[in-house]
């Protein structure tokens, strides 16, 4: 098949490579994008007289039969019209003829792609911040069902001090939260029209480059042709923002793994969301968990895969940016698959709150409110914290639990402590004390979760 660019050529290019020069097979998924810009650019053609507005008009009304017809699977898209816009371009002249060749006036296929991959990735960007939203909106629900379920919180796997579950629920809300700023961020840089770049400097046509920003709904236009062409600092931004996300899905998913097994027994996995063994029958396996922890891995891969694409290009387009696709479009797709199974397994997890406050009774980790106890009676805090230590070796050695002393054991440690002291170091007592902005108490949590629901609540 004669090729849209052939007219210097006196060869047909080899089938390997029209195989392997060709993007269709994934980047047909952006065929309503590139629709949608074809129809806007065609508009401003014959707004500004560049072609007869009647031929414009007829393009247009074409376009969007093209776009009906591919909706409704009556179009098979070919290998060897290489890529989603010389596609939509062939089927466009094979109805129309010469009038459908006046589309692609004053327009390169540089500055059509950065367009439609512009265009997508900001239409993926609103479904991602709408997934995100939803968990959201499940760790509020499942932090306020849990404000006095105390368990311990812990640095370096080890028990520290006494939270409660919905504290540790709401750090994982902040992260999520970031998670959504940082994709705004990244919208606003990716909002930017770049259409009218050209192939590298632009056109001598007089293009109406702000209407065609106005009608797609971008902010504004690029300002070089140059980088308008070969900017995909967008996709790797993207790429980070997607990267982070599943981080924190990950240390989120690590954890309920870790407290799903027998060791913990801080939570229980509904069934829907857990899978058996093939020889084990008493097994009860956090599969989906462990997948959405592995599946990081993935994005992770896609993020150094564009940034290393990117590393050497000189300006201005170069068809290794072609490889800038199918990364980012697996990374969206894992994101949005694990967003959603990871929301749904979280909203179902029964609370084990009675092992959760055993684990906390033990571990010494109302040690540090002991240390703080006496610094109020006036002993220095580098003093009491020795005393402290002295006294959890004690603890340990006779197999006793700090609450577990009799006064005449605590007053071999310091003469300073009295009677008061079981009272003190009781752990509602410690959760309750830490009531600073951001701390565990039971009110300073809930203020969190008032502003996290204002949060949300802004972003419907």
């Amino acid at each position: 098949m004669p090729k849209l660019w052939g007219g210097r050529f006196q060869k047909n290019t080899d089938k390997i490579v029209d195989d392997f020069h060709s993007s269709i097979r994934f980047d047909s998924r952006m065929y309503k994008q590139d629709i949608i810009g074809s129809i806007t650019h065609a508009k401003m053609l014959g707004s500004c007289g560049i072609i007869p507005p009647q031929d414009s008009e007829l393009i247009q009304k074409t376009l969007f039969e093209i776009l009906s017809d591919i909706d409704n699977g009556q179009i098979e898209f070919e290998t060897d019209a290489e890529d989603i816009h010389m596609n939509v371009e062939k089927i466009l002249i094979e109805r129309i003829g010469d009038v459908g060749k006046k589309l692609h006036t004053g327009r390169s296929r540089n500055d059509q792609v950065a367009l439609d991959i512009r265009m997508y990735l900001k239409s993926e960007m609103d479904e991602l911040d709408s997934l995100i939203v939803v968990l959201l909106n499940t760790i509020i629900k499942l932090a306020e069902e849990n404000l006095d379920t105390i368990m311990p919180g812990y640095t370096h796997l080890q028990r520290a001090q006494p939270i409660t579950f919905a504290h540790h629920l709401m750090a994982y809300f902040q992260m999520f939260r970031r998670d959504v700023e940082r994709l705004y961020d990244c919208y606003k840089r990716t909002n930017v029209m770049p259409l009218g770049s050209g192939a590298l400097a632009g056109t001598t046509y007089p293009l109406d480059r702000d209407m065609v920003a106005r009608e797609l709904g971008f902010d504004s236009i690029t300002e070089n042709s140059l980088d308008g062409v070969s900017d995909r600092d967008f996709v790797i931004e993207l790429a980070s923002c997607l990267s982070i996300i599943m981080m924190h899905l990950s240390r989120f998913s690590e954890e309920l793994i870790l407290w799903s097994s027998y060791e913990f027994g801080f939570i229980e996995m509904d069934d829907a969301y857990s899978t058996g063994s093939s020889i084990m029958p008493q097994k009860k396996n956090p599969d989906v968990a462990e997948l959405v922890r592995g599946k990081a891995g993935r994005v992770y891969g896609s993020l150094m895969s564009i940034l290393t694409v990117m590393k050497s290009l000189p300006l201005a387009y170069n068809k290794d940016m072609q490889e800038d696709k199918e990364g980012i479009f697996d990374s969206i797709d894992t994101v949005k698959m694990c967003l959603n199974v990871f929301t749904n397994m979280l909203a179902t997890i029964k609370v084990k709150s009675g092992n959760m406050l055993k684990a906390a009774q033990g571990g010494f980790t109302n040690a540090t409110d002991i240390a703080d106890y006496l610094v109020k009676k006036g002993i220095p805090f580098r003093t009491a914290h020795e005393i402290i230590g002295k006294m959890v070796l004690y603890c340990i050695q006779n197999d006793k639990s700090i609450d577990q002393l009799t006064m005449d054991e605590f007053k071999e440690f310091s003469e300073s402590i009295q009677g008061d002291i079981y009272e003190e170091i009781s752990l509602k007592k410690c959760v309750s004390e830490r009531k600073l902005p951001g701390g565990p108490a039971r009110e300073s949590v809930q203020k969190s979760i008032d502003n996290a629901r204002a949060f949300v609540e802004s972003k419907s």
